[in-house]
């Protein structure tokens, strides 16, 4: 038995048909914000102030994709008698996105906590040349990074927090030793009688 001419495209016009009055379930992305899963890997947000310029970031970078420049300042001695020192001062600090895998090691072995995930991924360009991001842009979207997971209930306390604590509590019993609380029995000192 053969087909009957025309009965495959009749079918094909059904199944358009009865799709064209169900509900897409397509979200069209520029009407349809994504949500996102949290921490997810966005861009890399830079907080300039815990840089001290180790360059480890830009050597572990498996796409050299990170472009670093600093300088040399003279710092005073902290007490008199004391050593001047010398620091680096960031001037430059870029990722190229174009090049970047996003990886997360220049993330992971940053030992001051100086950059972090951001879940910011809006940030298109025309030209494969402006994807060359400066500090100014990576630090403002270090505003974007989500704050860190909360610590499990059932978990040990850091061994920082920990140490933190015990010195601030060595230093308060000490301040308290040091200075006796006053007798209320005393006559009030100064002011007019």
């Amino acid at each position: 038995m053969s087909p009957i001419p025309g009965s495959g495209l009749a079918k094909g016009l059904a199944v358009t048909l009865r799709t064209m009055t169900k509900k897409t379930v397509t979200a069209q992305y520029p009407d349809a914000q994504p949500e996102l899963p949290p921490r997810s890997r966005g861009v890399i947000g830079l907080f300039e102030e815990n840089c001290t310029v180790c360059m480890l970031c830009a050597r572990e970078c498996p796409d050299w994709c990170i472009y670093i420049d600093s300088h040399k300042e003279t710092v005073p001695a902290a007490a008199p008698g004391g050593r001047e020192r010398s620091r680096n001062v960031l001037d430059r600090f870029a990722i190229d996105f174009s090049l970047c895998m996003y990886c997360g090691i220049c993330i992971e072995v940053c030992p001051f906590d100086a950059l972090f995930w951001s879940p910011e991924f809006e940030y298109a360009e025309t030209d494969i040349h402006e994807l060359t991001h400066e500090r100014d842009k990576l630090r403002d979207w270090m505003w974007t990074v989500p704050a860190p997971p909360a610590l499990d209930p059932g978990a040990e306390e850091p061994k920082e927090i920990a140490a933190a604590r015990k010195t601030a509590e060595k230093l308060a019993a000490a301040q308290a030793q040091a200075a006796p609380l006053p007798d209320p029995t005393d006559p009030p000192q100064g002011g007019a009688s």
